[in-house]
């Protein structure tokens, strides 16, 4: 990764993103590279190795199997553009091909209720283009035989821009290429915004400096909150502990796991030669912003007996990693809060992902430079992800939330 430096360059930027991660660089760069902008750019990141951003605990997936036609369309735009980063980036030849491993998910139904809600997914996914398709419980097992589907009715898969990518390579891109373009990153905290007439006018660092700006972008991931405080925003944002583990499997599987979704939640794809596997706690309370201790029971308890039960090869694994990252996860509806403050113009947000960010950043990144640069969305209109859903308590239905 390329050094922050330790002070802003200017007294005043045209754009001052709060939060460096894959968001506020993917957002970063796409300004930097868009044709009708052409202003200064500082983005503020507090902690520079990132050891406790959602990003660099991702486990780096990318699906189109949403229910609601916007996030279908999001995750198409991104899986293009991880398809063609090089070009998408400007064709530089030392910027690497984005590997992509097209094992797909597998989302399983075990009750009539959830194959229906597969079923009307599906219609809307293949609508739109995505190559994601029913599959009965024989279909299943012909292509994956290591399946136990005595209890399953139907599954949904698609084997065409789903699965692992190597997101960290993107991430790193995007930050060389837009700190080439001009953009100053620096190692600081935002800890209070000046308002004037409905506009923020600087943002306070705590190392005492204050920046004027012409826009607000908030990419602050889990702590998103604290910055839409400073500008009188209440943002339905908090962080979530996810757990993932690593294992090895004493009987290998013969071909790629997609990543199956089982009935229970408990999820798991194979991770090159090992296997990566979750889940979401039972109990699941907001937690401190740097509270990272692991759950060392949930595994045995939740976890294991369903990935044994699902793929009976699993009964004897050994685990050998494992860590908690935070969603920053909207408790509204689940889903992205993007777009300008109702009241305060020049504040944007681009916050609440939960748990979908990384797959989304290239679409959002693309979607914010639209914003800042034009006044409206040019690519696709994410209007109905807009902080006014917020204000008037009104959720951006999305049913296939993991």
């Amino acid at each position: 990764m390329t050094a922050a430096s330790n002070a802003p360059r200017r007294d005043s930027y045209d754009v001052v993103i709060v939060g460096g991660a894959v968001m506020g660089s993917s957002i970063a760069w796409a300004l930097s590279a868009s044709g009708g902008f052409d202003g200064s750019v500082l983005v503020v990141e507090r902690d520079p190795t990132y050891s406790q951003a959602s990003t660099t605990h991702t486990n780096s997936c990318m699906r189109q199997q949403f229910s609601n036609p916007l996030n279908v369309q999001i995750s198409r735009f991104s899986a293009d553009f991880v398809r063609n980063f090089r070009e998408r980036l400007g064709g530089d030849p030392e910027i690497p091909d984005i590997f992509v491993h097209h094992f797909g998910y597998m989302y399983l139904a075990a009750d009539e209720d959830f194959a229906d809600t597969l079923r009307r997914n599906q219609a809307v996914q293949a609508d739109l283009g995505s190559g994601t398709r029913i599959m009965s419980p024989a279909e299943i097992k012909a292509d994956y035989p290591f399946y136990n589907v005595d209890d399953i009715l139907c599954g949904c898969h698609n084997l065409t821009d789903e699965g692992y990518f190597d997101s960290g390579t993107m991430f790193d891109w995007w930050r060389r290429k837009a700190r080439q373009n001009g953009v100053t990153y620096i190692t600081d905290e935002v800890v209070d915004l000046v308002i004037s007439a409905g506009r923020v006018t600087s943002a306070v660092l705590a190392s005492g400096r204050e920046v004027g700006c012409g826009t607000l972008v908030n990419a602050a991931g889990p702590r998103a909150v604290e910055v839409a405080r400073m500008a009188g925003a209440t943002l339905p944002v908090e962080p979530r502990k996810r757990y993932t583990f690593i294992f090895d499997a004493a009987e290998p599987l013969d071909r790629a796991l997609p990543l199956t979704i089982d009935p229970t939640g408990v999820h798991m794809r194979s991770d090159g030669d090992a296997y990566m596997c979750g889940c979401t706690p039972d109990v699941d309370p907001a937690v401190d912003y740097d509270d990272f201790a692991m759950d060392h029971d949930i595994f045995e308890a939740k976890v294991w007996p369903v990935l044994a039960h699902r793929v009976p090869a699993f009964e004897r694994l050994k685990v050998t990693r494992q860590w908690a990252g935070h969603y920053a996860y909207n408790t509204l509806d689940h889903n992205v809060v993007v777009g300008p403050h109702h009241e305060v113009e020049n504040f944007v947000f681009a916050n609440g992902f939960s748990g979908h960010g990384m797959q989304q950043s290239p679409a959002i990144g693309r979607a914010v430079s639209e914003w800042i640069a034009y006044g409206e969305y040019r690519t696709l209109d994410l209007t109905p992800l807009g902080y006014q859903r917020i204000v008037d308590r009104t959720p951006f239905v999305e049913s296939a939330i993991i």
